[in-house]
């Protein structure tokens, strides 16, 4: 039986695969909000105990930098150390990588009605792939293709800098400057960065918050769920510009991603808030930003670019990557 997990500042998801062929089927899965618990050695306890799963290995993509088998979680007051998790689990190793790391092993498990596709590309497209994933905060990874098969890897190109691309971007950058200081993508693309946006179009005076928003806004438990709501139902023109310059700038942080791996094998735009936001993901502003790169722009349209509305693609993933490592006999990279 696979131990595998997702671990996010927002929610960390548990799951015990077993294989069936070369296939993984999910015997059980449970998920939990992070931050009621201490660390993910609680949850997996918890789980454990409750579920009685026999576990014969384990990996957990974990939303933050993998070193040295260690990785501080970056939106959450967790460092988690897979030497602890496997003397915890009785296991010579656990894998423990990067969460898009995680999500890009798990690409090549899904099926054709797991994506939405936002441009074809060229025909049998191949080379190196990316992921891009917007949620609790920015992530990255990518795909390297040795002419056999692809191999993941992680980055943290969610926190490099955030480039505008417009005067009123450039008044975005300046707003949040004042506040953060660097001013990360993941500043606009994410979760927060929806709410970073709207803030910034009522404080400059960009567009009237009405005074029932106002009012909403301030008793909202999730405020970037309301402000995408509440621009799907056309209901207030401040939640809708928000969302139109969060898609423009994500088009064309994808594009940038789409280049710095040289993807030309497709890139992938996971994350619940693409999934929750199709049809503003769909709208022409992102293959417009996307693809608005110069003369690179020949290069961007061979590029197949697709929506993944599968959200086990992590889960699978860090199961997958157990099964890899054992299939080509490699030593557990950030394993106990």
């Amino acid at each position: 039986m696979i131990l595998a997990g997702d671990i996010g500042a927002t929610r960390t998801r548990l799951a015990a695969f077993e294989t069936e062929g070369n296939k993984l089927k999910i015997v059980v899965e449970k998920t939990y909000k992070s931050l009621e618990h201490q660390g993910l050695q609680e949850i997996i306890s918890e789980f454990v105990k409750t579920e009685g799963i026999p576990v014969h290995s384990a990996c957990f993509g974990v939303a933050g930098p993998v070193r040295a088998g260690k990785s501080k979680i970056s939106n959450l007051p967790w460092t988690i150390d897979s030497r602890e998790l496997a003397a915890q689990l009785r296991l010579n190793s656990v894998g423990l990588i990067n969460d898009l790391e995680a999500y890009a092993y798990g690409i090549d498990a899904l099926e054709s009605k797991d994506f939405v596709t936002l441009s074809e590309g060229v025909e049998d497209a191949e080379g190196n792939r990316a992921v891009i994933s917007a949620r609790t905060g920015l992530g990255i990874a990518g795909l390297y293709w040795d002419g056999f098969r692809h191999h993941p890897f992680p980055c943290e190109g969610g926190h490099a800098d955030f480039a505008p691309k417009s005067e009123l971007e450039s008044e975005l950058a300046a707003y949040l400057r004042k506040k953060y200081g660097h001013v990360s993508c993941e500043r606009i693309l994410s979760g927060p960065g929806i709410k970073n946006i709207y803030d910034f179009l009522r404080d400059a005076q960009k567009v009237e918050e009405p005074p029932w928003l106002e009012k909403q806004m301030a008793e909202a438990k999730d405020p970037p769920a309301v402000i995408s709501q509440l621009a799907s139902e056309g209901k207030a023109t401040i939640c809708d510009q928000t969302l139109k310059m969060f898609v423009s700038v994500y088009g064309s942080e994808t594009g940038n991603c789409a280049l710095n791996f040289m993807a030309t094998g497709g890139i992938f735009i996971g994350g619940s808030i693409a999934a929750k936001n199709l049809s503003r993901m769909q709208d022409p502003v992102f293959m417009k930003s996307f693809l608005d790169k110069g003369r690179m722009k020949t290069l961007l349209v061979d590029m197949p670019v697709k929506i993944v509305l599968n959200d086990d693609s992590g889960i699978i993933g860090a199961a997958r990557y157990t099964l890899i490592q054992k299939a080509f006999r490699a030593p557990t990279r950030a394993s106990a």
